[in-house]
């Protein structure tokens, strides 16, 4: 079972992430926030083998979330979904540790392949 912890500043995309990912039956969405603190909060608390965070959050934005991820959390992969699909984003989030970027106008087959492939290497 891959617990995964939703981080997304859109209460919407953080319900429709969980019910589109709690269909896996590999999956199991362990929480989820909108704040950058409670995200490492829980993360600390849930221990989820991958974290799914957007770039603007409540708190500290999704580049920093990713690198204190990276970093405090060596167990713990993370997955940046965005809107803002460009060159600059997708450097600076795998600069900052993320496994995978994964764009919000893709189909969510992409991100539950990324979620797959990450933990496969693992």
């Amino acid at each position: 079972m891959i617990k995964i912890l939703i981080v997304d500043e859109e209460a919407g995309i953080r319900r429709g992430l969980r019910m589109r990912l709690n269909v896996e039956t590999d999956f199991f969405v362990v929480g989820e926030t909108g704040d950058g603190w409670e995200a490492l909060r829980l993360a600390r608390e849930l221990q989820p083998d991958v974290v799914v965070t957007g770039i603007r959050l409540s708190g500290m934005d999704g580049f920093t979330l990713t690198e204190r991820l990276h970093r405090d959390f060596q167990n713990c992969s993370v997955i940046v979904l965005s809107l803002y699909d460009d060159q600059s984003n997708r450097e600076r989030a795998l600069k900052a540790g993320a496994s995978a970027f994964v764009s919000k106008q893709k189909p969510d087959g992409e991100l539950i392949e990324a979620i797959r492939s990450i933990k496969s290497k693992s």
